[in-house]
């Protein structure tokens, strides 16, 4: 009786493994479904007048003397085996269209088929990543079922990319012959390199429906099911395996339209408990190994924390200043600790001066830019574990200076700030510039805070003992 359902969803299905894709194993089933399968025949007992013979409903056999039903083949087929058409068989016997190594190669293994017997095959048969059909198929593929589409630049540039796995192995310490970062890419550039390019394989499993005696034939050639595997073990098969589902359909074109049903099952061999255990353990030696190899990378020798100590890193840096009225710029900068419980090392230095800088015109502002890094650390001994005992947090001081020509520096600004408290970036430092004291500098009227009668009063800022006391 013919399968009551068919499986429409010819969409693909995506799995995922870490076994080798050559244990991959697949068993695809092709049969053809006439009328004539239907009819169970049975003869009458007695004939009647008006009673016609069931036998004649019988199904004939066929020029090459092969019945419908037994029309039918099964065949187990590995990851990128090759099964042969007869197209290719007939192609390949003659020396002449052989034009490739690999041409070449499929003839010497036909005549080693035809020696031994000719293939087991008969209608299915497969096209794996290295045949010419796969690229062909791939490069001709369309995006819609439009008869007159017109491929995108996207469907174009994609068409073009060979995605096929180079199993070329590098040698260690070899030279690049290509640089890693293209610094000025042109336009060309970026429009042939901005396309997913993973690397993969490709398998088809086709199926010649030509009648027979008349196999061998492109026009009968049909795609049963198309398998690729990329570089992460991702598996794509198209259609999903049937698995409980019903057979898919297949109908020809032409005189006769004839119907096929075909199956495409899963029977890769399952790891025995013995070789599960044994590749754990494999695996876990593996990373055993590789952890020892990471700890001797890394080493021991790490300095601990005191109990109840808080150690702080600040990673930093002067990037620019901005807003200055004279030229040839530098940063004087230090931070002060809090007296109580903030200590550092001895060999910490909590100054530096960057470099000097000219500076840029950038819109309505005149950039000094730096870049000029900095690093230190400090420790907090939190003694008092009392709620209302708050440390206090460490500040950073800042001067900028400019020379002249003769060599001689101004101050241009101050600036404070109480480093974060939480990680991140302080983007931006405010600074005031100082005022002269005497009467012949009334022309200058940077402020300064805390400036009071005519003498400098930076006790406001705590800098009274410190070096930007420079006058």
């Amino acid at each position: 009786m013919a399968e009551a359902i068919w499986s429409s969803d010819t969409g693909e299905a995506v799995y995922r493994s870490r076994d080798p894709v050559r244990n991959l194993r697949l068993r695809v089933h092709l049969q053809r479904i006439t009328s004539s399968n239907y009819l169970h025949c049975q003869p009458a007992a007695q004939l009647g007048k008006d009673l016609i013979d069931l036998a004649t409903f019988r199904p004939h056999p066929t020029a090459s003397g092969h019945r419908p039903e037994e029309e039918e083949e099964e065949v187990v087929i590995g990851w990128q085996e090759k099964l042969f058409s007869q197209f290719e068989v007939d192609l390949y016997q003659n020396e002449a269209a052989c034009q490739s190594p690999l041409d070449h190669q499929y003839r010497q293994e036909i005549l080693k088929l035809e020696d031994a017997g000719g293939r087991k095959n008969r209608r299915i048969f497969t096209y794996t990543d290295s045949d010419r059909y796969t690229n062909l198929e791939e490069h001709c593929q369309k995006m819609t079922t439009a008869a007159s589409e017109m491929p995108s630049f996207l469907v174009e540039r994609m068409a073009n990319v060979r995605r096929r796995r180079q199993d070329r192995r590098g040698t260690e310490g070899g030279i690049l012959k290509s640089r890693i970062v293209t610094w000025e890419p042109s336009e060309e550039f970026i429009r042939n390199n901005h396309v997913i390019n993973t690397p993969l394989q490709t398998m088809y499993i086709m199926a010649d429906l030509g009648p027979y005696g008349k196999l061998g034939y492109k026009k009968h050639e049909h795609v049963l099911c198309t398998l690729k595997v990329d570089s992460n073990g991702v598996i794509t098969v198209k259609p999903d395996f049937t698995g409980s589902k019903g057979p898919y359909r297949i109908e020809t074109e032409g005189e006769k339209q004839e119907l096929w049903k075909y199956t495409v099952d899963n029977v890769s061999s399952l790891a025995q408990p013995e070789e599960e255990e044994r590749e754990q353990r494999v695996f876990k030696d593996l990373y055993g190994r590789h952890k020892e190899y990471l700890n001797s990378l890394v080493g021991t020798d790490f300095e601990m924390t005191a109990p109840g100590a808080l150690r702080l890193f600040v990673n930093g840096e002067v990037v620019s200043a901005q807003g200055y009225e004279y030229d040839n710029l530098y940063v004087h900068f230090f931070v002060e600790l809090p007296t109580s419980n903030w200590s550092s090392p001895a060999f910490q230095q909590l100054s530096g001066i960057t470099q000097t800088c000219a500076t840029k015109s950038r819109g309505m502002d005149n950039v000094a830019y730096f870049s000029y890094p900095f690093t230190f650390e400090a420790s907090f001994l939190h003694e008092d574990e009392s709620v209302d005992a708050l440390p206090e947090w460490p500040v950073l001081y800042c001067e900028v200076l400019s020379l002249d020509f003769w060599q001689r520096y101004r101050v241009e600004g101050y600036g404070a700030v109480v480093l974060p408290a939480t990680p991140g970036d302080f983007s931006s430092l405010p600074c005031r510039s100082p005022l002269a004291p005497t009467p012949r500098c009334k022309a200058d009227t940077r402020p300064l805070p805390g400036r009071s009668g005519d003498g400098w009063e930076l006790e406001a800022l705590n800098l009274q003992d410190s070096v930007f006391l420079l006058r």
